[in-house]
């Protein structure tokens, strides 16, 4: 069993295994999160709210996908869309 969490600059994948832990720690790519981001939140009424949840999704999608422009366009990028909170509402400006 295995649980994978991501961090603005490093992934971490804990591996369970029989009462024993291993973790690897992978350094992230060098994604673009923070211009594509900034664009994505520029017409936002809460822009550091948006930014923020924004960078978090990027880096929790491999790719680095964030949807173009600053509205809609949810399909372009399906990690990033799919993401919801525990109130089941989208969780990625």
């Amino acid at each position: 069993m295995f649980c994978f969490l991501s961090f603005p600059n490093y992934n971490f994948l804990f591996l369970f295994d029989n009462f024993q832990l291993g973790v690897l720690v992978v350094e992230a790519e060098g994604q673009d999160c923070e211009s594509k981001c900034a664009f994505r939140c520029s017409k936002s009424w809460k822009p550091k709210m948006c930014h923020k949840t924004c960078n978090s999704c990027c880096q929790r999608c491999n790719d680095g996908c964030v949807p173009p422009g600053p509205t809609a366009n949810r399909d372009v990028c399906p990690c990033y869309a799919q993401m919801k909170t525990h109130g089941n509402r989208y969780k990625c400006p």
